[in-house]
């Protein structure tokens, strides 16, 4: 539906959102913000009449300026995200009527992140608010409309018509904060939304005299697999502008993070994966040995930090489950995870460290609410068993409902460890988030460890919502296309020949389409159906023509592709064993470059990924012969940090 004027989106979108989506009615119209603060201040009174709070007395304005003030002197949204969410605030009453509590500290309560469309809560729609600017020159300001959560402004919504592009409103947001009007009362906004009929963002509020960072502008996606954004403004209302998602979204899905005081909203996809952990937990038993949580597979560099962290405190928070153990794939990632963590909990949760495995079963064991979410490293935990630690207290632990979350957790499907805290734990429920490509051998290891994937977001979608950086994508022929194209029509069709296809309507239909209407690849494409190079089997790469074709094209494009060598480059193989493949097939040809090969000596028992020693063993004497060393293979841990400072600054390939 398109809308030739603003007022009418205005009117449409309003009614939409109390009419169908949770917003009170009552639409609060052309309040300034003395207006709005006496609004606030009737709320606080109605949610606080016990005896021991306000009793039947309400607020003096003398009260409602010290909350202000209290407002004021936080100044920037992370520190009053920390403010509404804390849930409460403080003051003296002066109140003389009220005999109980005048010249006595009460706590209010202003904000519940759990009470949503329910208990006290309240939701009203302040539409054309009058905001007061920095300067009388300025002349008088009127937004569009905002959202009030218990009487608080915490979501302000800017419109544009049709036909007007959704910048227009972002730039006029921008021009609101420049000119003071987002202080006060309007201080406690902590998102932003901009609007027009076909296309809508949002991002946090970065504060008053602070430069909006393009790259935390997001658009409201689906909370399903497709990750499509959404562009009808009446399916933004529902998903994002209803209740209870704006609720959830102030409550559950701002993060005010400590590393650099700055306010974050997560992104549609981060929330998605949060929810669907949450439900399946919430579907879950922790009575039945041996059940599957599932996984999150988002591509690296789209913060899976943040949203594992989020479903962590959520899980520890907001559930019946008295432990959340994070595990990290190396123990050398424990500490920074436990920096990213507490940077994220803004003291609303204590996460424990665990130096050994004496302290990690006392944790496990510890019936503290501060113990509830802890971070370790997946080989500690898998020995606890093997560190004094009895059957009874085993027997203990059990007895808890434990929430398993794991990092990387492609790389922990294989081996014993992972089987061993299992069998451990086998009545815990374990979640598992990964950023690696899932290839087709891993897909059924993964599912039969965690489950099915609960939330994918592949890095095609991350490139195009510019959470990493793009790639050119250029295809170089080491195979006929048109022989790869007739091998996948025809492994669809369920054909052995083409004469097969021509005697069948079925199988020739099926055949055609992939041979005329399948892209070579979906890449870029918002279409869920696979192209040709995703069918094709590994064996078109597992091959020496494909192998030889690869190094050819490296050595001789290399000058023009690094400028004259100004730039190195990585080859990224599929396993140790086709890696060491590619390293001996570059040292048959006739080049200058210099190659080597890295990989990490842990993963030597992954099923498919054997060790292959002899390569080990011809790299590091290539090695040595290059540098003069005489490192040997029972000293290669020792030497891999000087190998890969020397090899970063000396090693084109």
């Amino acid at each position: 539906m398109k809308f030739t004027k603003e007022s009418d989106f205005e009117n449409e979108l309003i009614r939409k959102l109390y009419t169908d989506y949770g917003w009170d009615s009552n639409v609060l119209k052309y309040k300034n913000e003395q207006e709005l603060i006496d609004n606030w201040a009737n709320i606080i009174f109605n949610n606080n009449r016990r005896t021991d709070c306000l009793g039947d007395y309400p607020l003096t304005p003398t009260e409602m300026e010290k909350i202000i003030n209290q407002i004021n002197s936080l100044k920037t949204p992370y520190y009053l995200n920390s403010f509404i969410n804390n849930g409460t605030v403080e003051i003296t009453r002066d109140n003389e009527n009220d005999k109980n509590n005048c010249g006595n500290t009460v706590s209010l309560k202003i904000f519940d992140r759990k009470e949503i469309a329910g208990g006290n809560s309240t939701y009203q729609i302040a539409e054309q608010p009058n905001f007061t600017v920095k300067s009388e020159i300025l002349g008088s300001y009127r937004g569009d409309f905002i959202l009030l959560i218990n009487g608080m402004p915490l979501i302000h919504v800017e419109l544009k018509r049709s036909d007007i592009p959704v910048v227009e409103a972002v730039e006029q947001i921008k021009k609101y904060s420049r000119d003071g009007v987002f202080t006060g009362l309007f201080s406690l906004v902590q998102m932003f939304v901009a609007m027009t009929p076909e296309e809508t963002v949002y991002f946090a509020n970065p504060g008053t005299g602070e430069t909006l960072d393009k790259n935390s502008i997001f658009h409201w996606e689906t909370l399903n697999n497709e990750n499509r954004i959404v562009k009808d403004w009446a399916e933004v209302a529902e998903n994002l502008l209803s209740i209870p998602p704006a609720h959830e979204m102030i409550g559950y899905f701002t993060i005010a993070d400590d590393s650099d005081k700055k306010l974050k909203v997560m992104r549609s996809y981060q929330v998605a994966a949060v929810k669907r952990i949450l439900n399946k937990l919430s579907n879950s038993r922790f009575d039945i040995p041996n059940q599957k949580g599932g996984y999150i597979f988002h591509t690296t560099g789209s913060g899976k930090t943040l949203t594992s962290f989020k479903t962590a405190q959520l899980i520890a928070n907001n559930t019946k489950t008295d432990k959340v153990i994070f595990l990290v794939d190396r123990i050398d990632l424990v500490t920074q995870t436990i920096e990213k963590y507490k940077s994220y909990s803004n003291g609303f949760i204590q996460i424990q460290d665990t130096d050994n495995t004496a302290i990690l079963k006392g944790k496990i064991l510890s019936d503290k609410k501060a113990d509830r979410l802890i971070v370790s490293s997946i080989q500690k935990m898998s020995n606890i068993k093997n560190e004094g630690i009895n059957d009874l207290e085993i027997s203990e632990m059990n007895k808890k409902s434990i929430v398993f979350i794991l990092d990387e957790c492609h790389s922990s499907t294989n081996g014993d460890m992972l089987k061993t805290i299992k069998q451990t734990f086998p009545y815990a429920i374990f979640f598992g988030f990964t950023g690696t490509p899932i290839i087709k051998d891993m897909v059924g290891i993964t599912d039969t460890v965690f489950g099915d994937a609960l939330h994918k977001y592949q890095i095609d979608l991350a490139i195009r919502d510019k959470n990493v950086l793009g790639f050119e994508k250029k295809p170089i022929h080491t195979f006929s296309y048109d022989d790869a194209r007739k091998m996948v029509a025809l492994s669809k069709a369920k054909a052995s020949s083409i004469e097969e296809v021509m005697l069948d309507d079925n199988k020739k239909s099926v055949f055609y389409h992939y041979m005329n209407d399948v892209p070579l690849t979906n890449y870029g494409s918002e279409s869920s159906e696979l192209g040709i190079e995703d069918e094709l089997p590994d064996s078109q790469y597992n091959s020496d023509e494909h192998r030889n074709a690869v190094v050819d094209d490296i050595i001789n494009n290399w000058v023009v592709l690094s400028r004259n060598s100004k730039f190195h480059a990585l080859l990224a193989t599929n396993s140790i064993n086709e890696a060491v493949e590619y390293y001996k097939l570059f040292k048959t040809k006739n080049h200058n470059l210099n190659i080597c090969a890295l990989f990490d000596p842990s993963i030597d028992n992954r099923e498919g990924q054997e060790f292959k020693e002899e390569g080990l063993i011809e790299i590091i004497e290539d090695y040595n012969k290059m540098y003069n060393e005489s490192f040997s293979l029972p000293k290669y841990s020792l030497m891999k940090k000087q190998m890969i400072h020397r090899l970063s600054h000396d090693c084109e390939f």
